[in-house]
């Protein structure tokens, strides 16, 4: 069996972990592409040609830079100017040094970071979040012999993030291993029930089933600041008529917020749940002798 001593918080990443699109935030603003434009030619692709969301906007990345295409490390260095929700990147820092308690790390029980976004998976490896996340998932543009992007190399959809819960919850977080081997529950490494999903909204709901179904926990975030409480109503949503999330929070990942109180007390639940567990299994180990 393995040792099964990971707890994984999975994010999403636009308006998760930051209130804007990255496309908006750096690529638009780098290459002079105006949003309105960029976004309506997506929508025509998607409405008139049946593309898919994600591949119609990796498509208009192309045409829009078809002169100059940029390589991916030139998108990489937009990473840096990316900024992100309050609390942020502060939060993995501060759990890392505090939350789980001596005896959880005599047992081995750590906690991992993940982010699985339909967004740039190269933006966001160069943000300042990079350097605290286990593995980055996200749509992926190949390179010509120039080094320059070429065509879309791998396209996450909001369906298709549910693949790499089971990447995470199998340990196969290598693109080249086959996620559908077979693999026993009991030598998964992230079973679901140690794992939290953080998302925003409708494109999440493949997930929040995922760990709804397999025992996990979920948090539906919005942006508190939005004046049209369209993100508010989103998740109320999610919660209330859909039943697909338990809880709700505004996206403040500082010390003492709601989200970051729920983070922390589910992280220390599943972490005493697995203390308890192995005490059991020692205790069911244990042969006492005869009595005489």
């Amino acid at each position: 069996m393995a040792p099964q001593n990971i707890i994984a918080i999975v994010y999403d990443y636009d308006q998760t972990l930051s209130p804007t699109y990255m496309q908006e935030q750096v690529l638009f603003p780098r290459f002079g592409i105006n949003p309105g434009q960029f976004w309506k030619r997506c929508a025509e692709l998607v409405r008139e040609q049946g593309f898919d969301n994600e591949l119609a906007y990796m498509k208009v990345i192309l045409d829009y830079l078809a002169m100059d295409r940029p390589t991916n490390a030139e998108l990489r260095s937009l990473g840096k100017q990316m900024t992100f929700y309050k609390g942020l990147p502060e939060m993995f820092d501060e759990l890392a040094e505090g939350l789980l308690t001596p005896e959880h790390e005599e047992h081995g029980i750590r906690v991992e970071h993940y982010i699985i976004s339909s967004g740039l998976k190269v933006i966001i490896e160069g943000s300042l979040l990079a350097r605290y996340v286990k593995a980055i998932f996200g749509c992926e543009f190949a390179e010509d012999a120039e080094g320059r992007i070429t065509f879309p190399k791998r396209v996450i959809s909001h369906t298709q993030k549910t693949q790499f819960l089971f990447r995470i919850n199998k340990g196969l977080l290598d693109m080249s291993q086959d996620v559908n081997d077979h693999m026993p529950a009991d030598i998964r490494p992230v079973p679901f029930s140690h794992m939290i999903y953080v998302g925003d909204g409708p494109t999440d709901v493949p997930c929040f089933t995922v760990m709804r179904k397999y025992g996990g926990h979920a948090i539906a975030v919005y942006n508190s600041e939005d004046p049209s409480r369209a993100s508010f109503k989103k998740c109320y949503q999610l919660a209330t008529h859909a039943d697909r999330v338990k809880h709700i929070a505004p996206s403040d990942y500082r010390r003492g917020s709601h989200l970051r109180l729920l983070l922390e007390e589910m992280t220390a639940e599943i972490a005493a749940g697995m203390v308890d567990e192995r005490r059991r299994g020692a205790a069911l180990g244990v042969v006492r002798a005869p009595g005489h």
